[in-house]
Formats: C-alpha cells, structure tokens, sequence
C-alpha cells in the first residue's frame, strides 16, 4: 500500500506592491511561520477591482515582488493574476489555485483587517470559504467595525486557535501581526519629493526603484 500524500499549508497574501514593502514581507513571514506553512505566495493583483489603479506598471511591481523575496525560505511569488487580461477577483484566483492542490491541501487567504471588513462588496465573496480559509491579521488600531453579514459569518466559521483549523477550507481566525507604521502612499510620497525609503523597502526594491527611476515627481 503506498504511504499517504502529505498535506500541504499553502498561504497566499494578495496586494497591489506598490511598491512592495517591510510590512507586506513581515506579515507573509511572521505568518508563514505561525501557521508551518510550506508556502507562502505574495500575489500582486494586476487591476484590482476595489483598489486605485497601481502606479507603475505590472512588470516592474512583480519585478520587486521577486526581488524582494528572493532567497527568503518560504516567501514566494504567484503571477497568475498579471497574466489576466481582465479584472482581479479573488475568488477567481482562488479557485486556480486550488485546482492545482490536492484534495486534503489546507490553503489560507491572509487579509487585513479593513480588506475583511470590506469582503460583502467582494464579486462572489460567499463562495471564498468553499475554497479556503481565511487567516484575518489583527492590528491595535483598527478601527473599522465589520457588518452585519460578517459578523454572521463569524459566528458561524470562526476557530479561534489559527492552528487549529482544519480540514482544506471553510474557517475563519485571526493571527496578531507585528505593528509597523509603514504603507506603500507613504513609500510613494517620500519618493516623490526626493527623500530617502532606505529600510523601508527591501534594498533589492530600493535598487530596482532608483534604477527605472519609478515614483519620481514629474518635472
């Protein structure tokens, strides 16, 4: 009799990466080894339906992407969502992904607080769960209260030890993520008046941003 497959714990961390930066890398890190996960996938989205379009284009924000987990144990880069010629819905993305898993494989979508609160307007967001589990990172000052549908939702799914859920899909919980006053507006307005982001982004996406120039002011 052949020995049993093993489960694979597979993460995924969605965002624009515009650009990426310490505090997308910490969360995915922090998280990826809270959970044992085999895989953590940053996964930039390409036209983001509930986002401001992206600054710089596709190519030069997976670039980063790449840059900067490269050689990190566990971190890596999924770039199904900038080979698509039309919006990036999750479920869609979702659904991709756990065709290539096997049947038992745990997956987990990681989102932050506000992204969670704002899931009702999501295209299909009942059916995430029939996909994945949902591994919410949790922050002191949140401040945005979920609605009703939400809070229903919890009531019915949520595990509340993270390293408990089982099975492949279908529960919610919340990870603590280390609090880093860093965001990618921040990054973009200090880049364009001249200012220095040294330790704000990893040096591979500083030397990529200086070398095309990106997120300059224009003249």
């Amino acid at each position: 009799m052949s020995k049993a497959q093993a489960v694979r714990r597979i993460g995924i961390l969605g965002g624009t990466f515009d650009p990426v930066h310490i505090g997308h890398l910490r969360s995915a890190l922090e998280v990826a080894e809270f959970m044992g996960l085999e895989e953590m996938r940053l996964l930039p989205n390409a036209r983001p339906p509930h986002r401001d379009t992206p600054q710089v284009a596709a190519e030069d924000r997976l670039a980063m992407v790449r840059g900067a987990v490269q050689g990190v144990e566990r971190l890596s880069v999924d770039a199904r969502e900038l080979e698509r010629d039309k919006p990036s819905y999750t479920i869609d993305t979702l659904e991709s992904v756990r065709a290539e898993l096997g049947a038992a494989d745990q997956l987990f979508l990681v989102l932050g607080w506000d992204a969670f609160c704002g899931l009702p307007g999501w295209h299909r967001w009942e059916e995430l769960l029939q996909h994945c589990h949902i591994l919410v990172l949790q922050r002191p000052d949140a401040d945005v209260e979920p609605p009703d549908e939400l809070r229903n939702l919890l009531a019915a799914r949520s595990e509340s030890d993270p390293t408990a859920m089982s099975g492949p899909a279908g529960s919610i919980s919340f990870v603590w993520q280390t609090p880093l006053a860093v965001s990618a507006t921040q990054i973009r307005q200090l880049l364009a008046s001249g200012r220095s982001v040294r330790f704000l982004v990893p040096d591979a996406v500083l030397a990529y941003i200086e070398a095309h120039e990106l997120y300059r002011a224009p003249n």
